[in-house]
């Protein structure tokens, strides 16, 4: 998993020197299209594959914007027996959290690296792709380095719950259907008292909404605003994208609110609303709007062909 993209060789290269290393070693990608240097995202990518794969599985983890300063390079294994060949920047905080921590070394030993000159720029290439096929290869854990006793975690934002609600961030965008990623736990949305058919009051950008609880998005509408949904085996609810992601607009990262379920004789929901900000930074709808466009010329040279 790196925040490299597609539209280098980056990739390929890591890939080369792990088959160069471990031929026949089965080569997986999470993903590449990580956020760059966003470690949170990076962080919730991993845990949420980490389960499906057995103990022993050995990942590769390079979203680095220390790369080339002094933080360490480490490899991590968890009490479920996995392995994590990567920055010591927080990338593993969510695997520890759930699965915890086994023990922890600094990477050191030059000879699992791939040669004395170690680039200051692509350690992915230099240092985590080769200990992590030696890894695969089975190579002892513990010849990489010194063990460390502590590592970098993250400190996520969490979601805060009121008398009057819960307020919680936006958290990610689940390409390529346009869901919102709230970090507000399911459980405790569900202590505010809502059901499957209640329509449910959200605050986002200080613009209220007023949309139905679903289990799923069939049926939902496009261009209408977001629909809350409570997806089988998530943890959070997601919120479908709509008119927030029309046209040219961004990621609506930051805050949300809903507030607890209060009904009268009419079942209508009648507690005041607070209202929050949420910030619209441009960085997660940058390849989709540029994807639109070379969509548009595609169709533009089509038609000239055609005519």
């Amino acid at each position: 998993m790196t925040d490299f993209g597609a539209a280098n060789d980056a990739v390929a290269i890591c890939k080369a020197v792990m088959a160069g290393i471990a031929p026949d070693t089965r080569i997986m990608d999470i993903t590449h299209q990580v956020t760059p240097f966003s470690i949170e995202e990076g962080a919730r990518f991993l845990a949420g594959v980490t389960p499906y794969y057995p103990a022993g599985t050995v990942f590769v983890g390079v979203i680095d914007p220390g790369v080339g300063t002094n933080r360490k390079a480490v490899v991590v294994k968890s009490k479920k027996g996995q392995y994590f060949v990567v920055p010591d920047n927080g990338l593993v905080s969510l695997v520890l959290d759930r699965d915890g921590l086994d023990s922890a070394r600094e990477i050191s030993n030059s000879s699992c690296m791939i040669g004395d000159a170690i680039s200051s720029t692509f350690h992915g290439r230099d240092i985590f792709s080769p200990v992590g096929a030696h890894l695969a290869a089975g190579w002892d854990y513990t010849l990489v380095g010194p063990e460390l006793q502590q590592l970098v975690r993250l400190t996520p934002k969490t979601a805060t719950a009121t008398d009057k609600g819960i307020e919680g961030d936006i958290i990610g965008l689940d390409d390529p259907f346009g869901s919102l990623i709230s970090d507000i736990p399911g459980d405790e949305f569900k202590k505010l008292g809502y059901v499957l058919g209640d329509r449910v009051t959200v605050q986002l950008n200080k613009k209220t909404v007023h949309r139905a609880v679903r289990e799923n998005v069939y049926g939902c509408t496009r261009g209408r605003s977001p629909v809350v949904c409570r997806f089988a085996g998530q943890s959070q609810p997601r919120f479908e994208r709509t008119e927030f992601f029309d046209g040219e607009q961004d990621h609506p990262a930051g805050n949300h609110f809903h507030p607890e379920k209060a009904r009268g004789s009419e079942g209508q929901v009648k507690r005041p609303l607070e209202r929050m900000r949420i910030g619209f930074p441009h960085r997660v709808e940058t390849r989709r709007t540029a994807f639109r466009r070379c969509s548009g010329m595609r169709r533009s040279r089509r038609r000239i062909h055609a005519g």
